[in-house]
C-alpha cells in the first residue's frame, strides 16, 4: 500500500518522465484553444549551465553525492558529522549542459563561532544558485532539523527546490517509499528524487532533473575542469580526511589543517614537498592524533600522502606537524588564519 501511494505521488523509479516537455497551465490553455498546432520551427540544441546547491543536515551524504555526480573526488567524506567546512564546487560536463554542484556544510544549531560562520556561508550560498537540492537520508525518520530546513527553503520563492532522498542502498525498498512520502509532505518541492551515490542509483536521473532547472547559457568552466578548489586547499582537506579516520567522537570538530608551503623540490621537479600543520585545541587531543610513539600520525601521513599523490599526479614528501591552538573554533584570530572569514 505504501509503495502504491508513493508511485502515485512521486515520480521515482522510471526515467521516462525526465525528458517529457513541461507545460505551464497558461501555455496548455492557449494550446487547447487554437486547434491543431502548427509544426514548430526547428530549434538549435539548447545548452544549459548553472549552479545547484546541495543542502541538508550534517552527515546526510551531500559530499558523497557530490563526488558521485562529478565522477571524481572533489570533496572529502567521513562518517563523522560536519566534515564539510567550505563551499566546494564540482563540475559535471555533458554535451548539452554544464552543471556546477555546490556542496555546503551541514546546517545545524551553531555552538561555536566557527559554526556560526559555516551557517552564514550556507545561507548566503542559497541565494546565489539556480536550483537547490534538499538532501534527506532514507534511513532516518524526518526530524525537527529536516522540518526546520524545509521551512527555511520554503522562503526562497524564486529558486526551485528538488528534494533528494539519499542513501537508498542502506534500507529496504519499502522504507524508501515511506521516506519519499514523508519528504513529499514537508513542502511543495519542484521534484522528489531517490538516489544512492554508493550504488549509482538514479544519478543520471538526478542530473537530468537539476539541469532542467538551469538557464540556457554557455559553459562556465573549461572542458575537463572538475573543481575550482585551489590545490593547496584540497591537499589540506585530504590530510584532514585522513586524520578523521579512527579518532574519538569529540575530535573531528577540533581538527583543522593548514598547508604552510607546497611546491616542487629544487632539482627534483617530479617530487613535491608539502609542509602542513594539523591543529587541535588541547594537549590531550594532540596525544590522540600523534598516537603511541607517533604511530597514529605516521598512519595519517601515509594515507594522506597516497591521496595527495593521486590528486597531483606526482611523488610527494609530506612534512606534517601537530600544533595546539586553544579553542580555535571560538577565536576570530585563529579562524582567519585557517581561512574561515567573517
Amino acid at each position: 500500500m505504501i509503495m502504491a501511494r508513493a508511485q502515485r505521488v512521486i515520480r521515482m523509479h522510471d526515467n521516462w518522465w525526465v525528458n517529457q516537455p513541461r507545460m505551464t497551465e497558461k501555455k496548455a490553455g492557449r494550446a487547447r484553444g487554437t486547434g491543431a498546432p502548427a509544426s514548430p520551427a526547428p530549434r538549435e540544441p539548447v545548452f544549459r549551465s548553472g549552479f545547484a546547491c546541495l543542502v541538508g543536515r550534517p552527515n546526510v551524504g551531500k559530499s558523497t553525492l557530490t563526488n558521485a555526480l562529478v565522477g571524481a573526488k572533489v570533496a572529502i567524506t567521513s562518517n563523522r558529522p560536519q566534515t564539510t567546512r567550505r563551499v566546494i564546487r564540482g563540475v559535471v560536463h555533458r554535451p548539452d549542459a554544464q552543471l556546477v554542484i555546490v556542496d555546503t556544510p551541514g546546517l545545524h544549531r551553531p555552538r561555536t563561532l566557527l559554526g556560526e560562520r559555516l551557517d552564514s556561508l550556507v545561507r548566503s550560498t542559497l541565494t546565489e544558485v539556480d536550483v537547490i537540492g534538499f538532501c534527506v537520508p532514507a534511513q532516518d525518520k524526518v526530524g525537527p532539523g529536516d522540518k526546520y530546513l524545509a521551512r527555511e527553503l520554503a522562503g526562497l520563492k524564486d529558486t526551485p527546490v528538488v528534494a533528494i532522498v539519499t542513501k537508498t542502498d542502506e534500507v529496504p525498498q519499502e522504507r524508501v517509499a515511506e521516506q519519499l512520502l514523508a519528504v513529499s509532505e514537508l513542502g511543495e518541492w519542484a521534484d522528489v528524487v531517490p538516489v544512492s551515490a554508493v550504488a549509482g542509483y538514479q544519478l543520471d536521473v538526478l542530473k537530468d532533473v537539476l539541469i532542467s532547472y538551469l538557464p540556457e547559457g554557455p559553459a562556465l568552466y573549461p572542458d575537463g575542469e572538475l573543481t575550482d578548489e585551489p590545490e593547496q586547499i584540497m591537499v589540506a582537506e585530504l590530510i584532514r580526511e585522513a586524520a578523521l579516520e579512527g579518532v574519538r567522537d569529540e575530535l573531528p570538530h577540533s581538527i583543522a589543517v593548514l598547508v604552510e608551503e607546497m611546491g616542487p623540490r629544487e632539482g627534483q621537479p617530479d617530487l613535491i614537498d608539502v609542509h602542513a600543520e594539523l591543529y587541535v585545541e588541547r594537549p590531550s587531543q594532540k596525544a590522540i592524533v600523534i598516537g603511541t610513539k607517533g604511530a597514529r600520525l605516521k598512519e595519517v601521513g601515509t594515507q594522506a600522502r597516497q591521496q595527495i599523490e593521486a590528486l597531483l599526479g606526482s611523488r610527494v614528501y609530506l612534512d606534517l606537524h601537530v600544533r595546539i591552538a586553544k579553542d580555535w573554533q571560538r577565536n576570530p584570530k585563529y579562524l582567519r588564519r585557517l581561512g574561515f572569514y567573517d
